[in-house]
Formats: structure tokens, sequence, C-alpha cells
């Protein structure tokens, strides 16, 4: 099989490698470095620049020249250069296109296949993106990987003891914090949280903000108004923040930054270590929470933690070193190159995907939560978050109402009890369901995410056969803050959500156990009926009060009525996808959405 290479696609720097002899080697780019910046532009003469020589004139050509485009994939942004739009893909394939050339000279045959990673929190919009731009580049991508996890598969790669390891991984344009359980060959993700839109951008930007009001206050002239100026500025604070990992003090110089009436002007600014930390705590203090957000949801404590690994070039800034120190209690492990780590993980994953390494086993996770839209507006899930990937999970519902034929299915992500507060992903409609009564059909529902974690979601009617499905192609452009924002929102309104489940489940019961007693009032005499009506007449009642507390004291006393009938009051129960389905995963309890799930072992557990 040929050669599968790996990429990490950076926002700020881009790295491919490749396994030799079962190794992974960094391939050398075209002019000897071993990293390519990640950046394009368009000279006035029609010319396409890619890597380093792009960046190099960037300062002439601000207008022609694209960064931190990886920033921009999975949303409908365009950026238009000399008349012509291009999407984020088409930029990104730009720079794909430049390592997989540099990778075919350097292995002296064509490179069609490749390992792409991506952040650990990059919804399926941005995933199916990062596979566009392989594929305009030339490439067949066999697979996309998470960053954090690519590079504990280099550190993992032939350890012979069983290690719990976090990665925290600050690149030019995302940070992302996972951990992992590396067992021999195992190397198993427990948790990953993190922020899209925090990087060494955000950091380069904090210090170009205080040399422009450095620059404004001694000249009153406001650089940010001056593409080209800003462009120089751009790169003296990205080589400050650099300096400033090892020195304590450094000076930007910039001549001739700009003019007045007087002559020209120079920028000269002398920025410490001490200053760069007061501009820049702000966002020290956003990589906190992820961090604490992973070792909650791994179940583990700091101190079960045997090594943290330091991945992207921002990860050496003095102060978030100390910070990561602090909350874990360990220096961080300096044994790897934090640039170059996560493509030769990725390169790792190719040489397993193409044979020439074996025994080696990556086990990744799905990042929130995925359910469906049940009765009463439940969001049921059937794949929690930090589940392995891939993964096939499926649960029956029924419908929650008589002579129901169609079903709708509404797809959700996140963290939340109640459907309208998680993201919706999508709908689709099941029709010809076959005429019976509620709690009689039975729809199978089933969540696919695959290794590259995209969705598939499909709903069969396992009466008649019929089938509907959709893949999630965009995960409506979720973005790392807005996951974030699900989680801690999951955390914040917990009692609420779990109130507003409590009373649509009451209600749910209360309108089940009156279709009950309503069948077997039916079947009594009329005169033996005077005790029944009477509590169908008090659970209607309870049921128009809107209080959850007098529903279920209703509720209690008409299933007990019921049971001494010989009736088992939630026979038959069901959650409804929310146009009436209840659903069970052989033996799990099932819900309700507009059908109902049923849990065939346990039908009292079951909800229409």
């Amino acid at each position: 099989m040929d050669k599968i290479i790996g990429i990490d696609l950076g926002t700020t720097n881009s790295c491919v490698a490749v396994t030799e002899g079962g190794e992974a080697v960094i391939i050398l780019n075209a002019e000897g470095g071993r990293t390519t910046p990640s950046v394009a532009a368009f000279t006035k003469e029609g010319e396409r620049l890619v890597g380093g020589i792009a960046k190099r004139q960037a300062v002439t050509n601000p207008g022609g020249t694209i960064n931190s485009i990886k920033r921009k994939m999975g949303t409908d942004y365009t950026v238009q250069i000399q008349g012509k739009k291009y999407t984020p893909p088409e930029i990104a394939a730009m720079i794909l296109q430049k390592l997989k050339s540099d990778a075919e000279s350097f292995l002296g045959e064509e490179v069609t296949d490749a390992v792409i990673t991506v952040p650990a929190y990059f919804s399926d919009a941005q995933r199916q993106a990062t596979k566009d731009a392989g594929k305009i580049a030339g490439l067949n991508v066999q697979r996309i990987i998470n960053e954090p996890t690519a590079a504990a598969l280099a550190y993992g790669v032939n350890k012979e003891i069983q290690q719990k390891v976090m990665v925290y991984d600050l690149g030019g344009g995302t940070f992302d914090v996972s951990i992992l359980d590396i067992n021999h060959d195992v190397i198993e993700v427990l948790a990953t949280a993190g922020n899209n839109h925090l990087g060494g951008d955000d950091f380069d930007q904090c210090i170009m903000d205080y040399l422009v009001k450095e620059f404004k206050s001694a000249h009153r002239i406001d650089l940010s108004k001056d593409p080209k100026a800003m462009q120089r500025v751009r790169e003296a604070a990205e080589k400050a923040k650099i300096e400033l990992s090892s020195v304590n003090s450094t000076v930007i110089t910039l001549p001739f930054i700009s003019a007045n009436k007087n002559g020209p002007l120079h920028l000269e600014v002398t920025l410490n270590r001490a200053t760069f930390n007061e501009l820049t705590g702000p966002l020290v203090e956003q990589t906190i929470a992820p961090v604490r957000q992973a070792l909650n949801d791994s179940g583990l404590s700091a101190d079960q933690i045997n090594k943290v690994l330091m991945v992207g070039g921002s990860s050496r800034i003095p102060a978030i070193q100390e910070s990561i120190k602090r909350i874990v209690g360990k220096d961080p492990f300096k044994g790897i190159n934090p640039d170059e780590c996560v493509a030769l993980g990725a390169a790792l994953q190719g040489g397993v995907l193409g044979g020439e390494v074996t025994d080696l086993l990556l086990l990744d996770v799905t990042p929130l939560s995925l359910g469906i839209e049940t009765v009463g507006g439940v969001c049921t899930r059937i794949i929690e978050r930090n589940t392995t990937i891939p993964i096939t999970k499926s649960q029956i519902f029924t419908t929650a109402r008589n002579f129901q034929t169609s079903v709708e299915i509404h797809v959700l992500q996140g963290e939340r009890e109640m459907a309208r507060d998680n993201k919706t992903l999508g709908k689709f409609k099941l029709n010809g369901i076959r005429r019976a009564m509620r709690g009689v059909p039975q729809i199978e529902v089933t969540f696919t995410i695959d290794t590259n974690g995209i969705v598939n979601v499909s709903a069969k009617d396992l009466g008649t056969g019929r089938q509907q499905e959709i893949t999630i192609t965009a995960s409506s452009n979720l973005s790392r803050e807005e996951i974030d924002r699900a989680i801690f929102e999951a955390r914040q309104y917990a009692a609420a959500d779990a109130r507003r489940k409590a009373e649509a489940t009451a209600r749910d019961r209360a309108e089940h156990l009156l279709y009950q007693a309503e069948a077997v009032r039916k079947k009594i005499p009329k005169e033996d009926r005077g005790k029944l009506d009477e509590l169908i007449k008090q659970t209607g009642k309870a049921l128009k009060s809107k209080d959850s507390a007098k529903i279920v004291d209703a509720c209690q006393t008409l299933a007990a009525a019921l049971a001494a009938t010989g009736v088992n009051p939630d026979e038959q129960r069901t959650g409804a996808p929310n146009d009436g389905t209840h659903g069970d995963n052989a033996g799990e309890t099932a819900y309700d959405a507009d059908f109902s799930v049923i849990d065939e072992d346990n039908p009292q557990d079951n909800v229409d």
C-alpha cells in the first residue's frame, strides 16, 4: 500500500510526517524547515504563494495575504482577492497542496493518502470542511483524528507501562485539553474539553493592541488604520511573544512605521514578561475551566495524572506552564516537541491504516451528547458525551397517538434536559407507519458516529421495514464556544432542567394512565364505575392545574386503582419523537418524543 502521510494542519504553522520502518519522521519542506507557515497569498501579478514565501511578503501585500484560515473552517466565510472569492477549504487546500508536494519530493513518489488532524472540539461542519480541503488538494483523507489524541499517540507508542496522560494543546487558534489512558498498545481518550477560539493569535493580539496604544499615546497616530503597518506590528508581536518565553525582556523596534509632518516615525517599545503576563492574564484564565472540566469528566483527580504533555507553540509561554503546574501539581513533560508531535502522531495513525504499524489501537471520543426530542419536549440522550468512537447505538421508540402514520426525528446535541435548550443538528420524517393504537408500532432510531466524528441518524419502522436517515454534515456550525457554553449551562441550569423534565414526565404518565383508565372503565359495570370516574376526574383536574406534585399524587392513586383491577398501569408505555414516540436499546429504559420509547424488558419504565 502507498504511504499515508500525517498532516497537522495548524492555524499558524503546519507540519507533515510519515512512517519509515515503523517510526514516524518529520518531512522537511522545500526550504529545509520542519514546519510550514499556514499562510497563502496572491501577488498583484496573480501568482499564488504558500508557506514561508507567502509570510515574508505579507508586509508589502497585506490585502493579498491570508492568515489563520483554520479559524474560519466550517463557516460560510469567504475571502475576496482580485475579484475572486475563496472559501476556507479552498485556502486550506493550498496549504495542503504545498505539504503534499514537499512529501512527494521527500519520498520520491506520488502521495495520494493522508491522515489530517483537527482540534478535538471541531464540529461536524469543521471536520467536513477539512476533508473537503484534502479532497481539493488531491488527497484521499483516510482519517480525521483529534490533535491531542495524535500527540498522545506520538508520546505513547512503545510505552510499556500504563499511564494517565493529560494533553494540553494550545496552538495558534485553538485550545484543547484531553485526558487519555495509555495502556501498552491501547490509547484511549477518557475526556476532552477546550475552546475553539483561543490560541497564540490571541496572545499576539494583546501585544499588538499594546503597541498600537503606546504609539498612539506618543505620536497621536492610530496604526490600526494602516494595513501595512499592522502587518509589521503583527509579525513583531509574534516574535516578541516567542522571545518572552526564554527571556525576561525584549525590545520591539519597527523603524519608519509611520510619518507625520515632521518626518518619519519609529516604534520602539520595551516589553517585559511581567507586562506581557498582565496583558494576557485573562487568556490564561480562560484555559483553566476546560482543564478542570476534562479532569471532572474523566473521573480522575489531578494527582492521578502521570504526565502532562504540552502541545502547540503557545504552550511554551511560562504563564501557561505555571498555570497547569498549579492545577495538576507537576511540571509539564518536556520530552516531546510541541510543534511536531501532532504530525508525528498522525503519521503513526497513517502507518496503522497502511499496515506498517501493528498492534496499536487508538480509541477517541465524541465531545457532546447526542439524542432526539421526545414527548413533552424532553431531550432523550442516546449517546453520552465522551463516549468512545466509532460507535453505533440504537433505541426503540413508539407512537404517542392512536393511528399515527408518521414521526419527526429531531436530532439534538448538548447536555440540557429539555430539547429547546440544546443544539439542533437536523430533522427528518419517517412516513408510512402502519396504523395502530399508540404504543404498538416499534421505531428503531440508530445513531452512528464514525472514526472521523461524523454523525449519521436513521429511523426504521420495524413493522413495515420502512427506513429514513440523515447524515449530519454541519452540526449547525457548532463552535467550541457553543460546546463549552452548552456544558456550562447544563450544570448551571441542572435543577431547573430536572424540574421541567419531571413535569413533562408526570404529565406524560398522567395522560397515559387516563388513556388506560378509559379503556378499563368500558369493561366494568356502570354501577361499579363511581370510584374510577372520580379518580379520572381528579387526575384530569390535576393535569389542568399544571402542578407536578398534584399530578404525581393523582397518578399514584389512579395507578393503584388500575392495578387493583388486574391491569398493569404502565404496560406498553413508550417515548415518542415529538409527534408521539418512545425508545429502548434491548433492555435499557425507553423514552418519548413525537414517538415513544419502548423498554421490552422493563415496560413500566417507558414513557409516552
